[in-house]
């Protein structure tokens, strides 16, 4: 029986007990136990039940492998499900619930689909659910719903904080064994700045079976190397971090658990990192593969490696009597770390006839019997091992002895954890002797010069003996951060020594028992139910392709990704088929590596802070004046600034008014700033904007208007020409975000070899509009720049110096007055304004909101993206036509411009409208036609798109388009008023004030 052993477990204290409950059951465990070892110390062999047949399921491995320990962790705001018993590190108080069953762990109900099986065999659901059609909904989708998943889903809102970190590093090592700390050493030395993730809460992986390197004991070794580098400023090292997936010009995830281990410490419960690296070393191990015999999926048969790891590093034993199964010299190991923790070992039975090596001579020596030729034939027992039968390695699988025992560890060789290495592209070859797929050096993941990013070292890369691992770790560090720029001398590569292995003989599948039923059937995929023989009927069928048996069968889906099932399930369809297992290929491996929670995919992005919320340099100071807000896309902007007292609608008054007759501050920062520059970056331009933009002048500035490719008009501002091959764009507030990964998607995807790069600057400067008569007044009295109409006529800019402040400042206008937008850093915004403030006082200046903003743009007839525009207006619906290039060969939304619904000469045109009783007519209200139409509603000429009260001239006035509308001058119209009237209004110029732009131009 699984019990604590007396003594050892070099990872746990046994004088802290911690208490767990597991489906409510009150235990004990020791700190420093998983909450799979903790389990198997208490005896609970039975941990949940299997997808398909639900048959009862036991540990199986001892880290993110496992495939059948997934349990709900906590309760209501705190619960997970399908976490994995082995990763879970226990914590006093610690809840978890089994899955996958009804009514009980112990008795479910849904273990009869196992007598069912013969219905339901491979892609039995391709099959049962086509015929007939009428049951899909009232039969098949609630029987599909009611079965998906093996956890339930949270019902409750999630009380943990999750953060999110970024980092730039020369060489990423992802995994901190032997070959990643020895890959971290030689990479730290040679100068590179250098990070270690690793997934488990110590370092050194199976260190205990490593021998020794330098001469002393790997153990030794492993804690004087990271104390090593835990003094080197340029090395950072996180334990309890998951290298989760690599993509892309050297961008990974990786997954931080911070206090998962520790819920009252309180902070972040997990941190995803967001590293950008030059180099990527992926030393991630390798896993240990299952052997496929009858009844191998029986709670207590466990990986050999497994087994070790629960007697050498948690003082657990998972069984009284264990049998090694095993076809390579490694299972030895295992059968000398239980008799030296004073367990038996009844058996080793090695398919090989004759094996041979330090550690067989050593099983030889320690007197255990070894039964060669020999494998299991069946596992007696269901809900728990009884004992093997054992039969001959090659034959029909007569059953040639009986040995009584409760646990059986297996060991079929190793595979590589190759999955980091393929997210990118990286591709594997077959190494016969070891009978895995490895790294090909020769086809690694490239980066944009063509040089290879990622580099394999260790047991990931098939380098399984400790020699080798630390020899390969070492190269893969050297070669890392010279290929990352560091050519310094790197230390001289470790010495290490260790057993000597034989060979492995691939046996992939174990003889079966004569007439063995479905409780003795032989296993692949352990969590998801698939056989033996699933594989077989699945090529049969004439699923070839890897991938379609994967899908067919569902081996190796859901959490497991093909850890423990990948390999034999490969052997078993080359073997169906009678092609080689390099011919069949190997199925896609996608990240996550594990599971990422949702919590930490999301961070702070939940509830208020869905969208990250941003506030301009000059935010406190608008908060402290009783800004009443407007969120504006990401961004929080002063609506207005109603002083005590005051309505905001009186508050918007007022400052129009003092804009017209004075002058005004408005915090412009949130508009979009864009860079682009390079050779091409005029030609670039051109494409994106309807009008000419290469042929602008250095140091001035041209009105832009940008469409997709279907015409629409998406986005409009001010383009500025800073030297030769450099422009700053502006773009509206909502769209900055949106219109760089715009100009980034045809760079990337279209014009990708134009030399062309773009930044997007919005929040490296705050921007400030001086706005009204008195703008020019109050910058010359701030002083330290010309900013005359002769020195700055309109539509230029200039650099300088206002105040003692650095500046930018643009002569451009969005109010029709005289105006001024000053840039200056993000950090120096706040004090800029505030001596604007100061400056201002002899005139009378006020800040004013987004509200004055648009009364004062529509009384001059300017159009705003997103009111005048829905994502079907075009730039001739708007009368901007002087803005669309007839010169151009081409731009975005040339073409679609000239289709002949967009010429339609009854396309809605933007007009003024006043009402004839000076109300403000509703927003969005329609301008009714005669008759009705198929629905039995009245027809329409038109819409309202923006509508105010205008203080400068008394009364309502609106913005719409209207069909023929510059045609209609003077035509009155009915529009519904919202309450099931209607209010007339009179068609007029869009311009209601200073047509001929006196005033801007002064």
């Amino acid at each position: 029986m699984s019990a604590r052993l007396p003594r050892g477990g070099r990872l746990i204290d046994r004088a802290a007990t911690v208490e767990f409950t597991f489906n409510g059951k009150r235990m004990r465990g020791c700190q420093g136990d998983t909450l799979a070892s903790a389990l198997l110390a208490n005896g609970q062999l039975l941990v949940g039940r299997s997808f398909k047949y639900h048959r009862p399921r036991g540990i199986v491995a001892s880290g993110a492998e496992e495939p059948n320990a997934l349990v709900g962790l906590g309760r209501d705001r705190r619960f997970e499900p399908n976490a994995r018993a082995t990763t879970t590190e226990l914590h006093e108080g610690l809840e978890a619930l089994s899955q996958n069953h009804w009514p009980s762990l112990e008795f479910d109900l849904g273990a009869v689909n196992g007598f069912l099986s013969r219905f339901l065999p491979a892609g039995f659901y391709y099959k049962m659910f086509l015929h007939p059609r009428s049951f899909w909904k009232h039969v098949y989708e609630p029987f599909i719903r009611q079965s998906a998943g093996l956890g339930r889903a949270p019902a409750h809102r999630d009380a943990d904080r999750y953060e999110q970190m970024h980092a730039h590093v020369d060489v990423l090592v992802v995994g901190g064994g032997i070959a990643g700390l020895a890959a971290a050493r030689a990479a730290g030395k040679a100068g590179a700045r250098v990070l270690v993730v690793e997934q488990t809460a110590h370092w050194g992986g199976r260190v205990t079976d490593a021998g020794t390197i330098d001469g002393i004991e790997a153990a030794a070794w492993v804690e004087k190397v990271v104390s090593e580098l835990e003094t080197m400023s340029n090395v950072r090292l996180r334990l309890r971090t998951m290298g989760s997936g690599v993509y892309d010009h050297g961008y990974v995830l990786a997954a931080e658990r911070l206090t998962d281990h520790d819920p009252d410490r309180g902070g972040p419960r997990q941190r995803l990192w967001k590293i950008r690296a030059a180099q990527v070393v992926t030393a991630t191990g390798a896993i240990e593969r299952p052997l496929s015999f009858a009844g191998n999926d029986v709670p207590g048969v466990m990986l050999a490696s497994a087994v070790r790891d629960y007697v050498v590093d948690y003082g657990v034993s998972p069984g009284d009597r264990t049998v090694v199964v095993t076809n390579n010299d490694d299972g030895y190991r295992t059968a000398l770390a239980l008799v030296a923790a004073g367990l038996q070992v009844p058996a080793i039975l090695d398919p090989r006839e004759a094996p041979g090596g330090e550690l067989v001579e050593a099983a030889r020596a320690e007197g255990l019997r070894i039964l060669t030729g020999r494998a299991v034939a069946k596992v007696k027992g269901v809900a728990r091992v009884e004992g093997v039968a054992v039969c001959a390695a090659a034959g029909e699988g007569a059953v040639l002895d009986e040995i009584a025992c409760d646990a059986v560890a297996m060991s079929g060789g190793w595979s590589p954890v190759v999955h980091l290495w393929s997210h990118c592209g990286g591709k594997l070859w077959w190494d016969e002797a070891q009978a895995m797929f490895r790294p090909d050096a020769e086809r690694a993941p490239t980066g944009a010069d063509g040089q290879p990013f990622v580099r394999a070292a260790g047991a990931a890369d098939g380098d399984l003996t400790t020699p080798a691992a630390v020899t390969s770790g070492h190269r893969a560090g050297v070669a890392a951060a010279k290929a990352a720029g560091h050519g310094k001398r790197a230390p001289a590569a470790p010495k290490a020594e260790a057993p000597a292995e034989g060979p492995i003989l691939p046996v992939w599948v174990m003889p079966a028992a004569a007439g063995a039923d479905l409780k003795s059937k032989m296993w692949l995929d352990f969590q998801n139910d698939v056989k033996v023989s699933d594989v077989e009927l699945a090529a049969r069928e004439g699923y070839e392709s890897v991938e379609h048996a994967k899908r067919y069968t569902t081996l190796g889906m859901a959490t497991d990704q093909g850890k423990l099932s990948n390999i034999n399930g490969l052997a078993v369809l080359s073997q169906s088929l009678g092609e080689a297992i390099p011919q069949v290929g190997t199925t896609t491996f996608r990240p996550p590596y594990t599971p990422i929670t949702l919590g930490a995919i999301a961070g702070e992005a939940r509830g208020a802070l869905f969208q990250p919320l941003r506030r301009t340099a000059i935010h406190g100071w608008h908060e402290a004046q009783g800004a009443h807000w407007e969120p504006v896309g990401q961004w929080r902007r002063p609506y207005a600034f109603p002083r005590a007292g005051e309505s905001v609608e009186a508050a918007v008054q007022r400052e129009v008014r003092n804009v017209r007759d004075g002058v005004g501050l408005l915090d412009a920062s949130t508009l979009g700033k864009i860079l682009v520059k390079g050779p091409d970056a005029g030609r670039f331009l051109d494409m994106m904007y309807t009008n000419m933009m290469s042929t602008l002048p250095v140091g001035k500035c041209r009105y832009g208007l940008m469409c997709n490719e279907n015409g629409f008009l998406i986005d409009d501002g001010v383009v500025a020409r800073i030297d030769e091959d450099t422009w700053l764009c502006h773009t509206t507030t909502g769209g900055a975000d949106r219109i760089h990964a715009h100009m980034e998607d045809w760079l990337q995807c279209e014009w990708w070899d134009w030399k062309v790069f773009t930044a997007n600057l919005t929040e490296a400067y705050a921007q400030i509009a001086v706005v009204g008569p008195h703008a020019r007044d109050l910058l010359d009295r701030l002083g330290g720049m010309d900013v005359s109409a002769e020195a700055l006529p309109f539509m230029q800019w200039a650099d300088g110096t206002l105040g003692g402040f650095p500046v930018r400042v643009f002569r451009i206008s969005f109010s029709g007055e005289l105006s001024y937008e000053i840039a200056v850093p993000a950090g120096q915004g706040l004090a800029l304004w505030e001596a604007l403030v100061a400056a201002g006082e002899p005139f009378g200046v006020m800040p004013y909101g987004t509200e004055a903003l648009h009364v004062l743009r529509a009384e001059k007839g300017f159009i705003m993206i997103g009111d005048e525009t829905d994502g079907t207006v075009i730039p001739q619906d708007l009368g901007l036509d002087w803005a669309v290039s007839k010169k151009k060969a081409d731009f975005l939304g040339k073409r679609a411009q000239e289709r002949t619904h967009m010429t339609d000469p009854t396309r809605w045109k933007l007009v003024g409208l006043e009402t004839i009783d000076g109300s403000v007519l509703p927003e969005g209200a329609y301008a009714l036609d005669a008759g009705r139409n198929a629905n039995g509603q009245r027809n329409t000429q038109g819409r309202v798109t923006s509508t105010y009260h205008s203080p400068t001239l008394g009364r309502g006035i609106a913005m719409g388009l209207v069909r023929h509308g510059p045609d209609r001058m003077g035509e009155v119209l009915d529009f519904t008023n919202g309450k099931g009237g209607t209010v007339k209004a009179r068609i007029v110029s869009p311009v209601f004030y200073d047509p001929e732009g006196e005033k801007q131009n002064v």
